[in-house]
């Protein structure tokens, strides 16, 4: 059909869908070119596209010694010699991934195993990259030959900029990115979180298929228009797109049985049938809806997660421990919550810390209620949990980022310090997750000279209007200012401390409030999502206990 057809099956391409009208993309403005992408201007033009997709990787800053389409044509006779291509092995590094054929014909099939053992050749340091065999699939669509096909997909691999992140190519980049989706997962898809909790034994192992879905999954007319803005706009494109799947999937799928004994294999079935429910401009219309965190905010993520994998050891493939088994039914004891309840919480916390075992550090029942001893059994450990149980059998805790230590820099006054992966929960009577926000006027929140039958005033009530409008004056709501030596000023308020009063933020207008002798407590909310409290507006407490992070 053009230059770009050699290894495309016409017959399986929609050529009804394609425009023959000649066109060209001059733009060099990158917020028009992202806003001419993200509105498929160069998706109906075969051509057009093959063209683009040249010019965008052209401009890839990339190593000095990038091979070429010369060292192509110099290595694949020596490298595949009179083989089959159907018979190459494939390297270890692609993970027995799946090879999507797409609309390609023959030739075309056979050329990706050609490719990807050339650029094993060529890029030794590559060690785990399950998404090379599709970025090289369908970039032979529109590939004049495969030698350019091969250039292309190295300067991917090779790009040298920081501050563009493009394909994983170890398995700590590959673990930290599940880790970080599944972050995601947990703060912009609750009610999807909250089915895969439901019905898998390790929520982690699901969404280690985030890329499958993507770059395996996902019919050739989305991942292109994916691949489309992902040029452009880099790795982020790739999180929306998947967050935005699993929200459509819930939506599907919500109330109906599952249609295997996989959650797993429902999702990618979905994904592979996904015409049947969604276009691919409603697919990019809701990822680019999501108010996702800035590109620095999920680096910043993703940097926390990878310290947490190689601090574990975890750097190079394994068999994983099963997350939900961190929490082991033989050794974990608390006079608060089962075994199941626990592992209910874990699947909220940050993946980094799920692999972690719960490890208890104070408990009234034995330490006795005084927040000094709180305190000093608390101080030295990042996160904590805290968990309450009422004289009325309510059940409500919060999980806690930053050590209690930090409350020291205040000197005597309340002091208000931590991070946005803070959040509060109830468990009895029923179980509800509030989202972070930060506690507005702080210097309106100190309980020490309110009687416990009073509510806190409502100026001290809890409110996402107080996060700063400017996303490059406030910290990552994931990580503390200290673990990046970030400017104290970029700190959040989400717990204070003192010695008369803590208090916790938490989400939708929830805040926790505990007396000095960790007898009394109070809660203040809004009803803003017509949420229930956090537990009765005053209570007593019957038994408190706090739970540290063991590796």
């Amino acid at each position: 059909m053009d230059e770009y057809g050699r290894f495309v099956d016409w017959d399986k391409m929609d050529v009804s869908a394609q425009s023959q009208n000649t066109k060209e993309l001059t733009c060099t403005d990158f917020h028009e070119l992202k806003q001419l992408a993200r509105q498929g201007y160069w998706a109906k033009n075969h051509s057009l596209r093959a063209k683009v997709y040249h010019k965008l990787i052209s401009n890839i800053p990339c190593r000095t010694v990038t091979p070429d389409a010369n060292v192509y044509r110099d290595i694949v006779v020596k490298i595949v010699g009179k083989r089959s291509s159907s018979s190459l092995p494939l390297p270890e590094f692609v993970d027995n991934s799946l090879i999507p054929t797409y609309c390609l014909n023959a030739e075309g099939v056979g050329a990706v195993r050609k490719i990807i053992l050339c650029i094993a050749n060529q890029f030794p340091d590559i060690s785990f990259c399950p998404a090379l065999p599709s970025v090289i699939a369908l970039l032979l669509h529109y590939s004049k030959d495969e030698a350019e096909c091969f250039e292309q997909v190295c300067r991917i691999l090779a790009c040298n900029d920081p501050s563009k992140r493009l394909i994983d190519q170890t398995f700590l980049a590959f673990e930290s990115s599940c880790m970080t989706f599944g972050d995601l997962v947990n703060k912009y898809c609750q009610a999807a979180h909250k089915l895969m909790v439901a019905v898998s034994e390790d929520v982690l192992e699901v969404y280690s298929d985030w890329q499958r879905w993507l770059f395996g999954e996902l019919p050739m007319v989305y991942i292109a228009r994916v691949f489309d803005v992902f040029l452009v706009e880099g790795y982020k494109v790739l999180y929306r797109v998947a967050l935005a799947l699993l929200k459509f999937f819930h939506k599907v799928r919500a109330g109906q049985p599952m249609e295997s004994d996989s959650i797993q294999q429902d999702i990618r079935a979905f994904v592979r049938d996904i015409a049947k429910s969604v276009s691919p401009e409603r697919l990019l219309e809701k990822a680019f809806a999501i108010r996702l965190f800035s590109r620095k905010e999920i680096n910043l993520l993703q940097m926390a997660n990878e310290k947490a994998l190689q601090q574990k050891g975890i750097t190079v493939k394994q068999k994983r421990q099963n997350v939900h088994l961190a929490v082991h039914a033989e050794n974990f004891k608390s006079e608060i919550v089962s075994v199941k309840e626990m592992r209910d919480i874990w699947s909220w916390i940050p993946e980094r810390f799920a692999l972690c075992q719960p490890l208890l550090l104070f408990t009234t029942l034995e330490h006795g209620c005084s927040l000094s001893r709180f305190y000093s059994h608390s101080e030295g450990h990042e996160p904590t949990l805290l968990l309450i149980k009422t004289t009325a059998k309510e059940v409500c805790g919060a999980y806690l980022s930053t050590d209690w230590s930090e409350r020291r820099r205040g000197g005597n006054k309340l002091s208000f310090f931590g991070t946005g992966e803070c959040f509060v929960f109830r468990l009895q009577p029923e179980v509800e997750r509030y989202e972070w926000v930060v506690i507005k006027h702080p210097e309106l929140a100190s309980t020490g000279s309110e009687t416990e039958n009073h509510a806190p005033p409502a100026s001290s009530t809890l409110s996402s209007s107080s996060i700063p409008s400017d996303p490059s004056d406030r910290l990552s709501p994931f990580l503390a200012a200290r673990h990046f030596n970030l400017p104290s000023k970029t700190a959040s308020m989400f717990m204070a401390g003192s010695s008369e009063c803590i208090i916790v933020g938490g989400g939708d207008g929830q805040a926790l409030y505990l007396d000095a002798d960790l007898n009394h407590g109070r809660t203040s909310h809004c009803n803003t999502f017509n949420n229930q409290p956090l537990c009765s507006e005053s209570f007593q407490i019957s038994i408190l206990e706090v739970w540290g992070f063991r590796d």
